[in-house]
């Protein structure tokens, strides 16, 4: 299966404002000082080799390539100046050099075209880069309302995490995440969508929609599930609808509540990690269920487990981006073996591990996004030791088969 809607090297979820692309695209790269004083020195330079070689060979004319040469990384004032200064510098020899009217003329025209050719490529340059800059923060402000940026902390867990595109110019891929703090606790959902491209996103946006709603609005878990798989339901026909493939999604929901307790529904998805007192252990989920959107082909219902969730604790979560890496020669990454170097360490020093080490692995080659929480319970809503530690709540399956 290929995941493709869920910051380095690599991106993650840090998302640059309008004003600060702008003005990064209107900000000098080089110095006026150190710009200026360069072109002192080449004119200078120029001038003397001129009195050198004498008159059979003008070399000052070459400065009217400058201004073209400083449009590629100067601002409009810096191109303009330098282009000014020119202009003096080689009319003045021309006139110094003499000669028929029509060679000065023609050499003071060119002179002056050439410079403001430069000077109009900067204005276009800049234009053009400023005109990027707006459409990406557009699009940066889009992709907030699909992936919020990280640590997200609710009055249960705070849950940080990072978030790698395969691709480098994509702020948003396949893979999901979302935190909402509801009535009934905190809601968690972490997801990958079937596929990649723009279908892949509108899939992931469709869920992330019914999850945010369904958080607030349904008292069970297992009511919170239904609701996205009717939002994947949904999603699949309306493809049907336009000749595109249906999806599904894997994903792992959660919930906290108030009392310390953690539940989970595993539709389809990679069982979390515990780290806790220097151990790494994978979260015995005894019961996966199939992915959202395949509901109809399953005559199971979907499950509700407890989670055991110390205080102190990090539950991990993640999609296949992070087990499905590979190194040079072909070998997937060793992601339990790796955890138990960092299981004594934070969430975000662990995070912070595993990206570098996911990195140096995979020798900076992604073949998939990657996507991952990593949850920590706030001191108040640690367990209470009465409470049992598992208990699984069955929705019938008559109401699958009936959707």
């Amino acid at each position: 299966m290929t995941i493709g809607l869920l910051s380095r090297p690599a991106p993650r979820v840090t998302l640059p404002g309008t004003d600060l692309g702008e003005a990064a695209v209107r900000a000098p790269r080089v110095g006026n000082g150190v710009l200026f004083g360069a072109l002192a020195l080449l004119t200078a330079a120029i001038v003397c080799l001129d009195v050198l070689t004498g008159q059979d060979l003008r070399l000052v004319p070459l400065l009217v390539v400058v201004p073209a040469f400083v449009s590629v990384f100067g601002t409009i004032a810096q191109t303009t100046g330098v282009a000014a200064f020119v202009m003096v510098v080689a009319v003045a020899s021309r006139l110094s050099a003499g000669g028929s009217n029509w060679d000065i003329a023609s050499s003071v025209v060119f002179t002056v075209l050439a410079c403001l050719l430069g000077i109009g490529a900067c204005v276009l340059r800049i234009r053009h880069a400023t005109e990027v800059a707006r459409l990406r923060s557009a699009a940066v402000a889009l992709q907030r309302q699909i992936l919020r940026p990280l640590p997200i902390p609710t009055d249960q867990i705070t849950a940080h995490g990072s978030y790698t595109p395969i691709e480098e110019d994509h702020l948003v891929g396949g893979d999901i995440y979302e935190v909402v703090q509801s009535p009934y606790g905190t809601r968690v959902i972490i997801g990958d969508v079937q596929g990649k491209g723009l279908p892949a996103i509108g899939v992931g946006f469709a869920v992330l929609g019914a999850f945010r709603e369904a958080a607030i609005r349904e008292p069970s878990l297992i009511g919170v599930v239904d609701r996205l798989e009717d939002a994947v339901a949904r999603q699949n026909a309306f493809a049907a609808q336009t000749g595109d493939a249906e999806r599904f999604v894997t994903a792992l929901v959660l919930g906290f509540d108030g009392d310390g307790r953690a539940q989970a529904v595993n539709c389809g998805h990679l069982p979390p990690r515990l780290v806790h007192d220097g151990v790494a252990v994978t979260v015995p989920l005894r019961r996966t269920s199939v992915p959202l959107g395949l509901a109809e082909l399953s005559n199971e219902g979907r499950s509700a487990e407890r989670l055991d969730f110390p205080p102190g604790a990090t539950l991990l979560t993640f999609t296949d981006g992070v087990t499905e890496a590979r190194d040079a020669e072909g070998r997937f990454y060793p992601l339990d073996a790796r955890l138990s170097r960092w299981a004594r360490q934070g969430p975000r020093e662990l995070l912070d591990a595993l990206g570098h080490d996911l990195e140096e692995f995979s020798g900076g080659v992604r073949r998939d996004d990657i996507a991952v929480l990593a949850l920590s319970r706030v001191a108040e809503s640690a367990p209470a030791p009465s409470e049992p530690t598992v208990y699984e709540a069955m929705r019938p399956a008559e109401a699958l088969s009936g959707r």
